[in-house]
């Protein structure tokens, strides 16, 4: 098969990526990245995510750079044990899992941005801050705690990963907490984290919407 190359951050949404790839059981290259020099911004590396983030994804002459679609053309062309397929009892629920997983990560971009990327307080919005952390709070009441689409899939690499990085601002409640436990026994999550890289993004293992 065609080589496989992942350009990565520790902690990003390529995460989701690497996991898949080790629920597979792909060669692969990991390629790693970080978000304080300019690599992401290299002409060479805008070519392939032109907005220059991560993941980019090259599976010999297929280039991507939304790990949705880098999740679902894996599945389509690698494991289709990991998908369910069009008509397949089930196929709604995966869709939804796969897609609901974006609805979780527009929150998670709020808050990591008023958490992490805006360093000057006089730029961060309490309030925004605080009515993400309860979106995303409501949100998480809709996963687990069985799999999105009654067996793994990819819908659940998408989703896992928004609950691990949700857990950062968030105390998870009974169903998300228990599909978490889930994710993280897995042993190719184990060994994608333990590839991860050291932490770029979040530096604490929790931060707490501000008080009123």
């Amino acid at each position: 098969m065609a080589v496989i190359r992942l350009w990565h951050v520790a902690q990003s949404r390529s995460f989701r990526v690497l996991w898949a790839l080790e629920e597979i059981g792909a060669e692969y290259e990991l390629i790693r990245c970080s978000l304080f020099d300019r690599s992401l911004r290299a002409p060479e590396h805008l070519a392939r995510s032109p907005a220059g983030r991560v993941p980019a994804f090259e599976d010999g002459a297929t280039v991507l750079c939304e790990s949705g679609a880098i999740l679902a053309w894996l599945a389509e062309t690698r494991a289709p044990h990991l998908r369910v397929a069009e008509g397949g009892e089930g196929r709604p629920a995966f869709l939804q899992g796969l897609h609901y997983a974006e609805t979780l990560g527009a929150h998670l971009a709020n808050l990591t941005q008023h958490h992490v990327v805006l360093r000057d307080p006089a730029m961060r919005s309490p309030t925004v801050m605080r009515l993400e952390a309860k979106r995303l709070e409501n949100a998480l009441g809709a996963v687990g705690p069985g799999w999105a689409a009654g067996a793994f899939s990819v819908a659940d690499v998408a989703l896992g990963y928004a609950v691990w990085a949700a857990q950062r601002f968030v105390s998870l409640q009974n169903g998300a907490a228990k599909y978490l436990a889930a994710c993280e026994a897995r042993s190719a999550f184990q060994r994608a984290l333990a590839k991860d890289g050291p932490a770029e993004i979040y530096l604490r293992d929790f931060y707490p919407p501000p008080e009123e």
